[in-house]
């Protein structure tokens, strides 16, 4: 056995005393290099409840065993929480979760969600939406919706606001009309917790739809902590700069571990209405390029349009509300 092995199954043999189990039951240890000449040992390891008593605790038990027991000069570890686990007891189901993301804004992301979430509701899906877009939520506005309060439940948490049979919550909601928001990285951290865990979601929901914000900052990192197995569809237009940006964001995603869906190509090409001519006024191949680089299929390309009898949703009697429905199915088939 060699002295890694050796330290490694003492390590193992260590209780977390958030959980009660040893570091080797709950699989703990995610990285371990034992560098004998320079004495130090580096570890990363997953335990129930970081930055408390427990971890304090832990960390004098790994210092005893391998600078006193193995006579080592130093030791770095890092902790990480494990993912909460289920209560085997609650037969809820959870969602699958759909991040919907782009590099830059004004590609339309928010469209494509609201639009997907109606056409997933049409295929007889029970679907949710979080407004991640802390900055600048526009769902709601999409949906025509109307500032109402909230309703409690008796649990104290809130019932999410329902349009088109879709539970939506979004920071809109908590503002007064025009506010802007000024927060920093802890607060954004905080209103997504409350998105996830302090909002009374249906317990039905097959599907929850998250609008990202554009870009690769602090909220996509912080989805990845809240739901580290979220599926991502990348929105982008036909032109190069919107692509090339675009690309980065599912870069993220990937490095992220999250699963990339595939990508829809927005605002694709006009439709003249005399000609009957589809006219690339943005360009064209921007989808195709984002789709080839990160390795995943072109899921659409949607022509530009203005619904008929709404603000943003279109109904299935128009040529993209069939193409969003289509969306829907492909999405779908995707998650098989």
């Amino acid at each position: 056995m060699t002295l890694k092995d050796q330290i490694k199954r003492e390590i193992e043999q260590l209780v977390d005393p958030s959980t009660n189990k040893t570091l080797g039951e709950q699989n703990s240890i995610r990285h371990l290099v034992v560098d004998e000449e320079e004495s130090v040992v580096t570890a990363i390891l997953a335990i129930g409840l970081t930055k408390g008593p427990e971890e304090k605790t832990l960390s004098r038990q790994l210092a005893k065993l391998i600078k006193i027991d193995h006579k080592f000069r130093g030791i770095k570890i890092q902790f990480e929480e494990l993912p909460h686990e289920v209560d085997e007891s609650d037969n809820q189901k959870k969602p699958i979760y759909i991040a919907v993301t782009s590099g830059k804004g004004g590609v339309g992301k928010s469209t494509v969600t609201a639009n997907l979430a109606v056409s997933l509701t049409r295929l007889g899906k029970k679907v949710g939406i979080i407004d991640a877009d802390i900055y600048g939520p526009s769902i709601p506005h999409l949906f025509e919706m109307k500032k109402e309060g909230f309703q409690m439940a008796e649990n104290n948490k809130i019932y999410p606001p329902v349009a088109f049979n879709i539970p939506i919550i979004s920071t809109e909601f908590f503002l007064e009309d025009d506010q802007p928001l000024m927060w920093r990285g802890p607060m954004l951290n905080r209103m997504l917790n409350h998105f996830f865990n302090d909002v009374e979601w249906d317990s039905d929901i097959e599907f929850m739809l998250i609008d990202l914000p554009p870009g690769t900052g602090d909220v996509a990192i912080d989805i990845q902590k809240l739901i580290p197995e979220a599926h991502v569809i990348v929105v982008t237009t036909p032109h190069p700069t919107a692509s090339h940006i675009a690309v980065k964001s599912g870069y993220m995603a990937k490095t992220l571990k999250h699963n990339i869906l595939g990508v829809v190509e927005n605002m694709s090409y006009y439709t003249n209405p005399v000609s009957g001519a589809h006219e690339a006024i943005f360009g064209s191949g921007g989808g195709d390029l984002v789709a080839s680089q990160l390795g995943v299929d072109l899921l659409t390309a949607l022509p530009i349009g203005q619904p008929q009898n709404s603000h943003s949703i279109f109904s299935l009697e128009e040529e993209i509300g069939l193409a969003y429905l289509g969306l829907a199915n492909k999405v779908l088939k995707a998650l098989k």
